[in-house]
Formats: C-alpha cells, structure tokens, sequence
C-alpha cells in the first residue's frame, strides 16, 4: 500500500559536532509501502541521518516531521550492533518486547518470519552474528510500527541470509510499512528498494529509484551510479524524477 504522502520527512536537516558537520541541509520523504534506502561511504553521514528520522538524534539544524498514526510504537528500529540480554532465549527475547507493548505473547510467528523458528530455545549467546541479526529483524518488528528503520541488516550474514533479510523488509513494505535502510550491499538494494538516497559528504548528491538513477547517470548498476555521482558530487546533485 504505497501513498503519494510522505509518513516521514526531514527538511533542510543538518547535524554537527563541535566544528565537524556530518550531515548537511539534508531533504528526504519517506512513504509508506516503500523500501528507501540510504547510500553512500563509510562516514558520510548515514547512521546519523537515520537516528535524526528516528528522534535519536536532535538535527542541529532544519526539522523531521511524523505524520503517520499515533500508534504505541511508532518506529522500529535495528542499530548496526543490536544487543540483548545473553541469557534470554530467541523466543524468550521477542516475548520480552512484546510483553512491553501489552501484546499477546506470540513469539514464534515472528522468528518463523526471520527464519528462527528452529532456533527458539537456544540462547542469544548461542546464536551466530548473523543469526542474532535476524533476530534483532524480527525485535524492530514487532508491534507492526508504522516506520521501521535499518542500518545495515545485511552485515555479517552470507548471501542467501542477506537476501531474506531483504525479502522481510521488502515484504513488510508491501503490507504498508515504510521502511528505511542503509546498507553497503548495492546489489541487493538495487533489487529491493523503491527508492535510493546517495549521501557524500554529509549531503544529498542523488536520489531517486534505482532506474531512474542509473538512466540519469548512464549506468547499467546501482554500483555505477554511486561511484559516478560520488565523482561528481563537488559540481551538482542530480535529482531523479
């Protein structure tokens, strides 16, 4: 379920610390039923850009409005290194966080959604990386939040495991949810994401589907598109309709 309005948008949004400006008059829309991811390289301005959309973070300057329903949560949320408690089992950690939004405790409807479900019993500090990853997937899930938020869910899982951490955020998109990503793997996002973001430099030097960005820079991969408007982020952005 896709809508022309944005459920979530930053304006003019900038951030800095002491002298070092990280993010800078920053413009994005965020819609429901839709994969927008957020690319660019290492210390750019990513992670500080999505924790900003979340209220993690306050912009130094500009504004980030949510106009999405006044629900019990309203943002999920997976950091680059989730931690849970070690000794709480996978079905006992989605409890947990049900348990926290009055939900009735169903936790194995989510860990078979992440493709957990044979591991319920086993400890968080049984599970590999990767596994712990899926599982912090199916956390900043739960409670159905309008806006989910992801920095970089692929890391440290093997490709078939990357691909269905992208499956599950591209599924809950098509039930409305408006997801946001960062991630490094530009073949996946190319594959999954309805719209793209480039950060350089703590701004904005493209944005658009991955389609129409590679149309826009000559390009045959999102891999292409990057590294062209990276080289060429100094002279203008380039905005893809």
């Amino acid at each position: 379920m896709t809508t022309t309005e944005p459920i979530l948008s930053g304006h003019d949004v900038s951030h800095q610390y002491g002298d070092l400006s990280v993010v800078s008059e920053v413009d994005i829309d965020v819609l429901a039923g839709t994969v927008t991811a957020i690319i660019g390289p290492n210390g750019t301005g990513k992670t500080t850009l999505l924790r900003i959309l979340l209220g993690h973070l306050s912009p130094t300057a500009g504004s980030v409005e949510y106009s999405g329903p006044a629900v019990d949560r309203q943002f999920g949320y997976l950091p680059q290194q989730p931690t849970f408690r070690p000794q709480f089992t996978a079905a006992e950690t989605l409890a947990f966080y049900q348990s926290l939004l009055g939900e009735s405790v169903e936790p194995m409807a989510a860990l078979r959604r992440v493709g957990l479900a044979a591991a319920h019993d086993k400890r968080v500090d049984a599970l590999s990386g990767g596994m712990q990853r899926l599982l912090g997937i199916a956390q900043s899930l739960v409670g159905d939040p309008p806006v989910a938020v992801f920095d970089e869910p692929a890391s440290g899982l093997d490709p078939t495991m990357a691909s269905r951490a992208f499956e599950i955020l591209a599924e809950r998109a098509s039930d409305g949810t408006a997801v946001v990503v960062s991630s490094h793997d530009l073949t996946l996002v190319e594959q999954f994401a309805d719209r793209v973001v480039v950060l350089h430099g703590g701004s904005v030097v493209a944005a658009g589907s991955p389609a129409d960005l590679a149309a826009s820079t000559d390009s045959e991969t999102l891999w292409e598109v990057s590294e062209t408007v990276v080289d060429t982020a100094p002279d203008r952005p380039l905005e893809a309709q």
